[in-house]
């Protein structure tokens, strides 16, 4: 190969990469070009490779037109990837443009769970009569939720509650509000006015109207001459603020271990308004909550003398409310997390 066939290689690949550059699309197109001509194993290094055939004072010369063409080359793809880089910028802002006088998307706004308004309900009825909440542990000792409730360890009452035990036989979580009795009674003196409101859990089967994990309020009054003509004024008051000052309520009896005596606290079908119907039975009446005079044990396992005191307790399932008040028909509803149905209690 001699200085006039090398010379005459550079410069047709110095015409095949200008025009390779010319023709690049976009800037990923160009470093192809880039390195199909400029590259290590590119073009130019691959006609420079011939140069060891040549006279040694003709060396210098393609060696010159190499750099030459090199640096040609190098100019056109530094200049037309500005030019393409500044293509895709602007198309890109073209494509992502906003408009700032646009009104924004309406923030969604969240709703309160029915079961956490239903307390705060709750909590508003009975704040007007001066109770106070109070707060238990989800994880208790059996001797708080059983024992000092006048349910021994092997007393039959326990077969009503399907208890979750964390470790056997000291720590279970509660099946009831009820062991915060105990506690409020500990931590206060007499007059006491208290709300127990929190979650339960049993080993239960989940159902339309069953669940292993549930809501419960429980309420205590302790003070001097305390009776259940009391409770039954209190529980009217708090039924007819919930599902009208017409409702009709009434008592009847029933078993607690831990009152005594105890009562059942019904009032008017809500749906039928006592007429009869599938929902209460075709008993024109519907339970909301269970309630009773305090037992004297219990009293004493609180520190508390019940020859001068005495106290009542009533406990509901918050979830039961609920669905009373807003008409649901299943219990799982509550757990499931669906927007749709949440949405419904703004």
């Amino acid at each position: 190969m001699d200085l006039a066939t090398m010379t005459a290689q550079l410069e047709r690949l110095r015409a095949d990469a200008l025009a390779a550059v010319a023709a690049a699309a976009d800037p990923a197109g160009l470093d192809a070009v880039q390195l199909e001509f400029l590259g290590r194993k590119g073009a130019l290094t691959e006609v420079l490779r011939g140069i060891g055939g040549l006279p040694a004072e003709d060396r210098p010369r393609v060696g010159a037109v190499a750099n030459d063409v090199r640096e040609v080359v190098e100019a056109a793809i530094a200049a037309h990837g500005v030019d393409l880089r500044g293509a895709a910028m602007a198309a890109r802002l073209a494509a992502e443009a906003v408009d700032v006088t646009t009104p924004g998307r309406r923030i969604a706004r969240g709703t309160r769970h029915p079961v956490a308004e239903t307390i705060a309900a709750i909590d508003e009825v009975f704040g007007r009569f001066g109770f106070v909440v109070f707060e238990g542990p989800e994880i208790e000792d059996d001797v708080t939720n059983f024992q000092m409730l006048n349910i021994p360890s092997d007393h039959p009452a326990r077969d009503l509650w399907d208890t979750l035990y964390v470790d056997i036989p000291d720590h279970l979580l509660r099946t009831h509000t009820s062991p915060g009795q105990i506690r409020v009674m500990r931590e206060t003196r007499p007059p006491i006015r208290a709300l127990l409101p929190g979650r339960c859990f049993r080993y239960e089967a989940v159902d339309a109207s069953h669940g292993f994990e549930f809501h419960q309020v429980e309420g205590l009054m302790v003070d001097e001459g305390t009776s259940l003509a009391d409770l039954r004024g209190l529980l009217d008051e708090f039924a007819h603020a919930l599902f009208g000052a017409g409702r009709a309520t009434r008592f009847r009896p029933g078993y607690y271990p831990f009152t005594e005596p105890s009562v059942a606290f019904d009032v008017g079908c809500v749906v039928c308004d006592g007429v009869g119907c599938p929902a209460c039975g075709r008993s024109g009446w519907m339970t909301i909550l269970g309630a009773g005079m305090v037992h004297p044990v219990v009293l004493r396992n609180g520190g508390i003398d019940p020859e001068t005191y005495q106290g009542f307790a009533f406990g509901m399932g918050v979830e039961r409310i609920a669905m009373l008040r807003h008409g649901i028909h299943d219990l799982r509803l509550f757990m499931e997390g669906d927007l749709r149905f949440l949405g419904q209690f703004r």
